[in-house]
């Protein structure tokens, strides 16, 4: 790239075809998996048609057949909203988990390049700067399409309300009349994006395994959607206190709870929770107290329960089918947390950062870019982190690693909790002694993450790292290279790691993955590049060679330790898809016999009552019929662990895979490898990077996963879209933007 560099490291022409990439689908299954697709899509399509038919005046026809459509049944008008708007995110869910179970292991070779780099919607930034972020193409379709729904049910709805008003009333009953038909409709906009603003945030739900988006990054989602919905429910607001103090009788107004129709005084209590959410989610609330911002959000229990007194049942089942899913997912992460998990090592670098290993069972799956969340009994019973994990699933079958940088006062916390405190005011932080006889057990939730790997998609891996979120490039690079040992399917070749840090300290979390330990001679197959960036130092602390000395040695080693619980839904598949159709029956079952024997006889007519009714209904199906399977695939997964010789929950710990290369040792640190290029008192120069690779790597598509603060991301992204744009030429690869930053 320039003189600086130790030595240009030659890289695998595009023409290599890796030999350990094979794999092959079956006629029948690919069949299966086309008419599943095909069948969610049309699900979907009108789902959505329905949603875009309401504003407008020439459906008022449809619209009439299809809320007639269980008339005559049972269920009667609330059936039809329930088939209509809860039914088809179900139907489309369970559809999902069929589709998965049947895709099995995800077959790499068939997404590597056919021959010619194309770009994608997913991986193609638009958008930059601004409010949003870094924004796909995909992403702002969706943007887009949100905002059409929008503007044309607002328009629709005005000249609605418009054509419904007398001209022979007054101007001020005029008024008024206009600002509640808004205020109504403009509710019901807000409600059907309320459908939309639970999925993101259901950590496990399978329709984010199925579009293959993780959660950390669907949050981002959420915070749109729910800026949005509360646009909407406070314009909604706003607009009827506006009319009836225009009428003179806002008190009353505000405190009327009626029998039949929508009852005031929940929608008051329901807006208000929201706002309280809202306003404490907002960046600089968020930024100056994060907890505040964490317990206020649990406020959206009242949000949700008020909303359905509010509208009663029928309404609420507009909204109803991402509420459910939540639900699920957050009765299941309940569940799955109750498991009391022990550090069963844990180590502090020099650098400022810990590194806890954690027991799990043999069964539990996850990729190298996945995350957990803890919450450490001994630091705080309410608080839960997320981290990404650093180990590759194949260090070992027994336990995952994280590495948690000190920033913050829970992170000073636990490491005050490793180390011991009288001393660390006296002695320089390598030399701090270990706590004796210290103990952290944990609770955890997840892994969480991506469905299918996607760095072994590309063959062609661009790492952009800043500071500690070099943690899962760790993940990633000794995934590759367990792969390429073992044979598995993995398309990388070229691997290039960016990585900008403060201090020439943190530089030895980098070293302590021994390459040649974990693949002998992986340069044949994979070529490594890495660039350091020391920011914040002009010239090299120590002399080349010596950048650090040690490693903080271990806090806590044992053998064995309780493991944290399979129970997640990135987990079992076929279990995770029982939990989801049983609770699903279950509803239907609860909802019948309400209407048979309870509703039906007695006559219920009360909105409000019958809407708390149905959020009874759905907690019960998920207790009752979720829970009985969440039992069954708790008897399954011990018996899974008994027939592996493990007892009582205990598994025993991968103490040669622990003592080894990729979970972090007790050894001295080597110097750079002579395939780094180490800088100091500078940027990585993006511009000059792309230019480096593009005549190096040629016509290929090379992936961009980039973790690290948003202004990092942000400078990846616009240079990509920069290359992609105006600087490519037709030999020159194209770049696939991928962030992996958890930013709540």
């Amino acid at each position: 790239m320039d003189g600086n560099s130790v030595e240009k490291p030659l890289l695998l022409p595009p023409t290599v075809e890796p030999s350990y990439v094979k794999r092959k689908t079956s006629l029948f299954t690919s069949l299966a998996k086309f008419i599943l697709k095909v069948l969610m899509w049309v699900v979907f399509i009108l789902w959505v048609g329905i949603a875009f038919l309401l504003p407008g005046k020439f459906s008022t026809h449809t619209i009439t057949v299809l809320f007639n459509a269980t008339g005559g049944t049972v269920f009667g008008f609330t059936g039809s909203f329930f088939l209509l708007f809860t039914g088809p995110v179900l139907l489309i869910s369970i559809l999902a988990f069929a589709y998965i179970i049947i895709s099995g292991e995800e077959d790499f070779s068939k997404k590597k390049r056919s021959g010619h780099p194309s770009f994608r919607l997913w991986t193609f930034p638009v958008i930059v700067d601004g409010p949003f972020g870094v924004v796909s193409a995909a992403e702002l379709v969706g943007i887009l399409l949100f905002g059409v729904y929008v503007i044309w049910a607002v328009y629709s709805y005005s000249l609605k309300a418009i054509s419904l008003i007398p001209d022979q009333l007054s101007f001020k009953v005029q008024s008024s009349l206009f600002l509640e038909s808004m205020g109504l409709h403009l509710g019901s906009v807000g409600i059907f994006c309320l459908a939309f603003l639970f999925l993101p945030v259901s950590r496990g739900s399978v329709l984010l395994r199925l579009i293959d988006i993780p959660f950390e990054h669907a949050t981002r989602y959420h915070v749109w959607l729910g800026h949005l919905t509360m646009v909407l429910f406070t314009i909604h607001g706003l607009l009827y206190v506006i009319a009836w103090t225009i009428e003179g009788r806002l008190i009353d107004q505000l405190l009327e709870w009626k029998s039949i129709g929508i009852a005031n005084l929940p929608g008051v209590i329901s807006l208000v929770a929201g706002l309280l959410m809202w306003v404490t989610s907002l960046p600089p609330v968020r930024k100056l107290n994060f907890e505040l911002f964490f317990y206020t959000h649990q406020l959206y229990v009242v949000f949700v329960i008020f909303l359905a007194l509010h509208v009663g049942d029928f309404v609420f089942f507009i909204s109803a089918g991402g509420i459910y899913l939540f639900m699920l997912d957050r009765f299941l992460r309940f569940c799955q947390s109750r498991k009391i998990v022990e550090i069963i090592s844990a180590k502090c670098l020099p650098c400022g950062t810990v590194e806890l290993v954690i027991s799990k069972p043999a069964n539990l799956r996850y990729n190298a870019l996945s995350f957990v969340f803890l919450q450490l009994r001994e630091l705080s019973w309410l608080q839960w982190h997320p981290f990404s994990v650093s180990s590759s699933p194949m260090d070992g079958k027994y336990h995952m690693a994280v590495l948690i940088k000190v920033l913050g006062e829970w992170t000073a916390k636990l490491r005050g909790n490793i180390l011991n405190d009288s001393a660390s005011d006296a002695v320089p932080e390598e030399e701090l002694p270990l706590k004796p006889n210290t103990k952290l057990t944990a609770s955890v939730e997840g892994p969480y993450g991506h469905e299918c790997p996607y760095h072994l998609m590309y063959e062609n891996l661009v790492l952009v790292a800043g500071g500690i979120g070099i943690s899962p490039f760790l993940a990633i690079l000794t995934d590759i290279l367990h792969r390429i040992r073992e044979g598995k399917p993995c398309l990388p070749r070229n691997v290039m790691i960016i990585w900008a840090v403060k201090n020439s300290t943190e530089i030895p979390l980098l070293s302590t993955v021994d390459m040649e330990s974990i693949c002998p001679s992986f340069s044949d197959k994979v070529k490594v590049e890495t660039h350091i960036y020391v920011t914040r130092e002009s010239e090299p602390p120590l002399e080349e060679g010596n950048v650090q000395s040690s490693v903080t040695t271990s806090a806590f080693p044992v053998s064995k330790g309780h493991a944290m619980s399979g129970l997640v839904g990135t987990g079992h598949k076929v279990w995770s898809g029982l939990y989801l159709v049983s609770s699903t029956i279950g509803l239907i079952i609860l909802m019948y016999l309400l209407q048979v024997f309870y509703i039906s006889p007695y006559g219920i007519s009360t909105w409000w009552y019958k809407g708390l009714l149905i959020m009874a209904c759905m907690a019960l199906s998920v207790l009752i019929f979720g829970g009985s399977v969440i039992g069954l695939w708790h008897l399954w997964e011990t018996r899974i662990l008994e027939k592996e010789g493990y007892h009582d929950g205990v598994i025993k710990f991968d103490e040669e895979q622990h003592n080894g290369n990729t979970i972090l040792k007790e050894s001295s640190i080597e110097s750079p490898r002579k395939s780094t290029l180490l800088k100091y008192g500078t940027r990585p120069d993006f511009e000059e990077i792309f230019a480096y690779i593009s005549k190096c790597w040629g016509h290929v598509d090379a992936g961009v996963i980039v973790c690290g603060p948003p202004t990092l991301q942000a400078s990846v992204a616009k240079e990509i879209r920069s290359h992609n744009i105006f600087k490519r030429e037709k030999d020159h690869p194209i770049f696939h933007f991928n962030s992996h930053s958890f930013d709540l």
